[in-house]
């Protein structure tokens, strides 16, 4: 028999050849935690090499949206812990980003529906699929540097493949962005209206084939519509602080309600450690696999993890939620020009293992 979960924070049902996957802590607006990410992977693995599953369809519970990324709480809890952190950052991130890669390469059809919020884990658990789906509702986003921290999950990969250098305004903003800017950027392919989608999910069980999503999928419209011409201009700039002096430019030039404007106000706001970090992340990841992109955030994440920029950002953005967080570095000028101490390898702890996933 197939293998099927009716009840729990990850619910799996198999019927007309659809195995349905989905996220259900809606309360947490589908924060992913470990069990979760095991009990997800151990499904996948199962239906792999089930004949009764043709296709994996991947969708989250309540009306908010797929899935608000990791158990940031948790991580916390692991930074702050007396003698720092223990063990769970390295078999959190490590679990996780052995089931991103392991979704990048999945032998069947992997359709996820970006619905509503699909931030930073989120992102991991649907744009390494086959078959990404956003609609009207949909709000993309990589926010890492809002919490001291930097794109991982496969983010970084996907951030760096984005055409003319726009994946870093996305990564240096933490900007949500709706269905157009998603595909333009390369975190999904389709857009369908969201009066469709249901419809579109009958479809897939009457015929367990992920073509007919071409029955449904409109033109999206232009990503960042007439903004793109000069935002194309600004990220082209060789760094991030080049690229927040040629918005400055922009926004003296146009106003405070420019675009420009308002992505400077954002960038300013968050770390600038963490935008250093992303700035150097993105420059690596446009050179190698999502696999040696997965490990590099490995060792990111858990560098980022024991710095004390980690703590605070999430601190002040989830745990007291006072929305002020002290940077230790009050500019992206002021942070050290080599921050590939961040991105090293720790003594001790083994990397994620994709071998297993081939």
């Amino acid at each position: 028999m197939s293998v099927e979960i009716t009840e729990g924070e990850v619910l799996a049902s198999v019927c007309d050849g659809v195995g349905t996957l989905t996220l259900n802590r809606p309360q947490a607006l589908n924060a992913l935690t470990l069990d979760m990410i095991r009990e997800f992977t151990r499904v996948l693995r199962a239906w792999a090499d089930d004949d009764a599953v043709r296709l994996v369809l991947v969708r989250g519970a309540g009306e908010r949206g797929l899935c608000a990324g990791g158990d940031v709480a948790a991580l916390y809890r692991d930074a702050v812990a007396e003698g720092g952190p223990g063990d769970f950052g390295a078999t959190f991130w490590r679990e996780e980003y052995e089931l991103n890669h392991y979704i990048s390469v999945y032998p069947k059809p992997y359709v996820a529906l970006q619905t509503g919020i699909v931030l930073g884990g989120g992102i991991g658990i649907s744009a390494h699929g086959s078959h990404r789906i956003v609609t009207d509702d949909s709000r993309l986003g990589m926010p890492e540097v809002g919490i001291g921290y930097s794109p991982d999950a496969g983010g970084s990969y996907v951030l760096a493949r984005a055409e003319d250098r726009l994946g870093f305004h996305l990564g240096y903003t933490a900007a949500h962005v709706g269905a157009a800017e998603a595909i333009d950027t390369g975190f999904a392919d389709y857009y369908v209206p969201q009066d469709q989608i249901e419809s579109l999910v009958a479809r897939l069980h009457e015929t367990a084939d992920p073509a007919v999503i071409a029955e449904f999928a409109q033109d999206a419209g232009p990503g960042f519509g007439e903004d793109r011409a000069e935002m194309v201009e600004a990220y082209a700039a060789p760094t991030a602080a080049a690229t927040l002096e040629r918005l400055d430019a922009l926004a003296a030039e146009h106003g405070e309600e420019h675009w420009a404007a308002k992505a400077a106000k954002r960038i300013r706001r968050n770390s600038p450690l963490g935008i250093r970090v992303t700035e150097e992340g993105l420059e690596r990841a446009a050179h190698h696999s999502l696999a040696d992109v997965l490990t590099q955030e490995f060792w990111m994440s858990l560098n980022m993890q024991r710095h004390p920029e980690f703590a605070e950002g999430i601190r002040a953005q989830i745990i007291d939620k006072d929305r002020t967080p002290h940077w230790k570095y009050a500019t992206i000028v002021d942070v050290p020009s080599d921050v590939g101490a961040l991105f090293a390898p720790i003594d001790g702890i083994a990397p994620p293992d994709f071998t297993q996933n081939v």
